[in-house]
């Protein structure tokens, strides 16, 4: 049947777009605001997870983050001399490119750099990252996965096989190099064994003072990766000697403890019966 021409789909939600008036009052808080901090801090992120920066936020509830367009904030502050808002704020702006942000805050810069250079939040990689080291998997059981994901192993290229109801690696697998795109089936088979690759972290790149003053940061520390990392299979612990001679020790006194006397055998029965009350606890 053919489709009525009077047969329209009408969308009931109304939605306002973004315009002028939102920019403008960006612009004017993030004006407002540096008019009520000392410092200005540029800050790229590493590894962006929306997550771990609305942490950072709360924990520094006592300072003021921008994260957006960096038009927006390049016009707030004054792109040029001419129209910069405060002394000097052109300089900052003109660093402005690229995953940027803002801190405004009142923390010395000390306090700042040293809380920044200690934060690193391990995670996992996504794809299209670049792998930061090389990854291996080692030959073995793979006692922490059960036997039904052994085909899902497979499809991801793994070279496993069941045997006696354990996934098995056949031989040694490498998943990624350093440098190299991680593909969505890398990504997965790292989740998998646990490794955390990425690392949620934040760069200071300089500061801006109300007197003026801007400075960059040149030397910054960086986090040191080993180029090259083997995952091993996880291998199931077995009971020491010390614990087989125990349960030994603990058979013969019991059989022992059956060929006494009637008097003893009493107290055999007391004995099972605080053995059963803990068992029960």
């Amino acid at each position: 049947m053919p489709k009525s021409k009077r047969d329209k789909k009408v969308s009931l939600t109304q939605t306002k777009k973004k315009g002028l008036e939102l920019k403008q009052t960006l612009m004017e808080k993030i004006r407002e605001t540096a008019d009520q901090y000392a410092r200005i801090f540029t800050f790229s992120v590493h590894n962006m997870r929306n997550v771990q920066l609305k942490e950072i936020r709360q924990e520094w509830n006592h300072s003021r983050f921008f994260f957006g367009k960096n038009k927006v904030m390049m016009l707030a502050l004054g792109r040029t001399a001419e129209e910069e808002y405060r002394e000097n704020l052109h300089k900052l702006t003109q660093h402005l490119q690229g995953q940027m942000g803002l801190l405004f805050t009142n923390a010395t810069e000390k306090e700042v750099l040293k809380y920044f250079e200690e934060l690193y939040i391990p995670d996992y990689a996504r794809s299209g990252t670049v792998a930061s080291q090389t990854v291996v998997l080692e030959e073995g059981p793979l006692t922490e996965f059960t036997h039904s994901i052994e085909p899902q192993l497979r499809q991801l290229g793994l070279p496993t096989q069941l045997k006696r109801g354990v996934i098995h690696l056949l031989k040694e697998h490498t998943v990624c190099e350093k440098g190299q795109t991680l593909g969505p089936e890398q990504c997965r088979i790292l989740k998998l064994f646990g490794h955390q690759m990425s690392d949620f972290h934040i760069t200071m790149e300089g500061v801006w003072n109300n007197s003026g003053l801007w400075k960059t940061f040149d030397d910054q520390p960086r986090h040191i990766v080993p180029d090259r990392v083997k995952v091993k299979p996880k291998v199931e612990e077995k009971p020491t000697d010390d614990k087989a001679d125990d349960e030994t020790s603990i058979g013969l006194n019991m059989e022992d403890s059956a060929e006494d006397d009637d008097d003893e055998e009493g107290q055999d029965d007391d004995i099972e019966d605080d053995d059963d009350e803990e068992e029960d606890s």
